[in-house]
């Protein structure tokens, strides 16, 4: 109902103000800052305060047209509804001023009975100004939105988790995520929503957050017909002033591109490319993972390494197309004759690796060992051609020949590379005495590093003598080396592997010419008759091709003519691969007007095929021919043999290793006119070479030199 126009009728001081006093109520109302304003109790107009008059000109007793439009319904139903009931209400509603702005206000209004029975009661209104709070809450309202529309555009799952694990809040990317409805009103336990396998790792960080600490975990989702999404989770504890964490701000930030990303990286970096199959790096993973099961298991695991024999030249002949072709198919071949527990990898080149588990003896290895060997027995095709060969295979139990993935490899490689070195297409089971010559190969190394390091090389010098008359023709400069105790350094045991390697051989060879040379300069610059001087060069240092312009270098540094000097070098790698290059350097040499004799000849298998075609000068064997010359009859016939060789060719004769006068007169028989030995000299230092030349000259004595 509504009520009667509050103009027409108003409320006597009788009726509403006369219980307090009119004069002291409206005094009293007229100090306070809040409008107040009177209606009768059927919301007949009353009286109003100052602060009503100052605020607006509306009358009181039309109190509702000074409401904003937009609250005037509300407003209205709120006072119909009290005046029904008598009970009190309040709104929060705009009130239009003098000036037609519009001001938010609490508008309250309370009903008060008659004292008397006669009396209807009367009803007080006041208005207390929220303006400021109504503007502030509008503010933080829109911020809020603005935070929420922000949240929910983020592709982060952001989420609110209380103390209790349950969640207060999430965006629409967490609700996505999470399968959760934005309508929901939240209140779940957040942990129950991720998988299972997740949910220990995320309880961890939700402990840690609690604790005041930053916490991180890797989880992952998946959400009804959505592929699983991975996760990178961080929360951070909302805290209190007085430190005591309120709830957990959780970012979850979607890294599936990048775990997918790190997925390929992975198998690129442990898949090999060409064949499928585990890279060296995977495989060495694998294989410390296995032999930590064969040990809590107490089981035998077996390493296998196989090599393809003469892979390269197999590259060089048909192309690297065909071997490629040759590399997959035993690949899979190799998968296939094998049962699931076997691994098998590609380490690289032409080599693979296998690991099978629970082997019992060598007869089961070797079993194992033919059976991957007999995959190459059956025809492999590469256009129209047959490119099939043998492999060879080193193997290595464990725990039986190593503890440990590093040793099991390398013993594993060490009967590799002796099944290879006698012969290739076998296996080879490891045992002790297979690293007997690698370690010995090893301290060879490590003493010609030594010798370069301390600088302790030293030539000593042979003589060489005519045979006819025992005159002074030239000498052999030889390797020797000071350290902690004397070491001959000429003899081929000592440091025989060194000289296999291009950059120790190159070194060694090097500075070993740098002292003779300083010692040949030493000695022409003394006036001393200087005979040529023999020195030795490894097969290994004409491999780069530039030998000879390196050596004539190195003479003309230190002014030492090439006709002083002869090279020594072995007949057994002129008829090998490479040995172009060393022949073009023989011939640049000669050129130039040095000698090259050929060092132990006839213990190559080059000797009497190729020998017109060699360029050299000067033949030399070995002193054990000497040693059994005139003694055993087929090494007499050899020697005599090389004598009509040399002397058709016109190729000078040398006998090494000469200890007794009867071998001089047979070597003189055969045709040799140049020997060393014991018999004449052995090998002696530079100060002792020079005594020799002053004496052969017959210009002093060794006293006069030593002097």
């Amino acid at each position: 109902m509504r009520h009667p126009n509050p103009v027409k009728t108003r409320l006597t001081n009788s009726d509403s103000l006369a219980p307090l006093g009119q004069a002291a109520m409206q005094a009293a109302w007229d100090l306070l800052p809040h409008l107040v304003w009177t209606s009768s109790a059927n919301g007949v107009a009353g009286w109003s305060n100052t602060a009503w008059k100052d605020f607006t000109d509306t009358p009181a007793s039309s109190w509702i047209n000074a409401v904003h439009a937009q609250d005037t319904a509300s407003a209205q139903n709120a006072w119909e509804t009290a005046c029904a009931a008598h009970a009190s209400f309040q709104r929060e509603l705009r009130l239009r001023n003098r000036s037609g702005v519009q001001q938010w206000f609490l508008v309250a209004a309370q009903f008060h009975p008659g004292v008397r029975e006669d009396q209807a009661g009367y009803w007080v209104f006041t208005g207390t100004d929220i303006h400021e709070r109504m503007r502030a809450r509008a503010a933080l309202n829109e911020s809020l939105m603005m935070q929420e529309t922000m949240l929910n555009a983020s592709v982060d799952c952001i989420k609110i988790v209380l103390p209790d694990g349950t969640l207060a809040h999430m965006n629409h990317a967490g609700c996505r995520a999470l399968g959760v409805s934005p309508e929901s009103g939240f209140g779940m336990k957040w942990l129950d929503l991720l998988p299972a396998e997740f949910r220990d790792p995320g309880l961890r960080a939700l402990r840690q957050a609690l604790r005041g600490r930053n916490a991180r975990f890797a989880g992952k989702s998946v959400a009804p017909g959505m592929p699983p999404q991975y996760w990178d989770n961080i929360l951070t504890p909302v805290q209190d002033d007085g430190g005591r964490t309120v709830s957990i701000l959780c970012v979850s930030r979607d890294v599936t591109t990048q775990q997918e990303a790190e997925e390929r990286l992975r198998k690129v970096s442990e898949i090999d490319e060409l064949t499928d199959l585990p890279n060296r790096v995977a495989f060495k993973s694998q294989l410390k993972t296995t032999l930590a099961h064969a040990r809590s298991e107490s089981e035998t695991v077996l390493l296998m390494l196989l090599g393809l024999d003469h892979f390269r030249h197999l590259n060089d002949s048909l192309g690297h197309v065909a071997g490629d072709h040759l590399l997959q198919v035993v690949a899979r071949r190799i998968q296939s004759c094998l049962n699931a527990s076997a691994t098998v990898a590609r380490m690289g080149g032409d080599e693979f690796a296998i690991v099978v588990p629970d082997i019992q003896d060598n007869a089961e290895i070797t079993r194992i060992a033919n059976r991957v060997m007999a995959q190459l027995n059956v025809p492999i095709h590469f256009d129209s051609q047959r490119i099939n060969g043998s492999m060879s295979i080193g193997c290595a139990l464990y725990p039986r020949d190593a503890r440990d993935a590093d040793l099991l490899l390398t013993n594993a490689d060490a009967a590799l590379s002796d099944m290879k070195a006698s012969g290739r297409g076998g296996v080879r089971i490891y045992s002790a005495d297979i690293l007997r010559p690698l370690r010995e190969e090893a301290r060879q190394f490590d003493q010609a590093r030594r010798i370069l390091r301390e600088r302790s090389l030293t030539p000593y010098y042979q003589p060489k003598f005519q045979l006819s008359d025992r005159k002074l023709v030239g000498m052999e400069a030889l390797l020797r080396s000071y350290g902690a105790d004397t070491t001959d350094l000429g003899k081929p045991s000592t440091v025989q592997a060194a000289f296999r390697d291009y950059d120790l051989a190159t070194r060694i060879a090097e500075a070993l010419r740098a002292r003779v040379f300083a010692d040949m300069h030493g000695w022409l610059q003394s006036g001393l008759p200087l005979v040529p001087v023999s020195i030795n060069a490894s097969p290994v240092e004409f491999m780069r091709g530039n030998f000879a312009d390196r050596l004539l270098k190195q003479m003309n540094k230190a002014q030492i003519p090439p006709t002083l000097i002869e090279l020594e070098v072995t007949e057994d790698r002129l008829d090998e691969r490479g040995s172009q290059h060393m022949i073009r350097a023989l011939e640049q040499l000669r050129r130039e007007g040095m000698r090259v004799a050929l060092d132990d000849f006839g213990t190559g298998h080059s000797s009497l095929t190729r020998l017109h075609s060699f360029p050299v000068d000067c033949l030399k064997i070995d002193g054990n021919f000497v040693t059994l010359f005139g003694r055993d009859p087929a090494i007499t016939a050899v020697v005599n043999a090389i004598g009509q060789i040399a002397a058709a060719l016109s190729l000078t004769l040398v006998a090494e290793g000469i200890e007794t006068e009867l071998q001089r007169q047979l070597l003189i028989a055969a045709g040799f006119q140049i020997g060393q030995g014991h018999l004449f000299s052995e090998a002696v230092s530079a100060q002792e070479i020079a005594v020799q030349l002053l004496s052969a000259s017959g210009k002093g004595t060794a006293n006069e030199n030593a002097a």
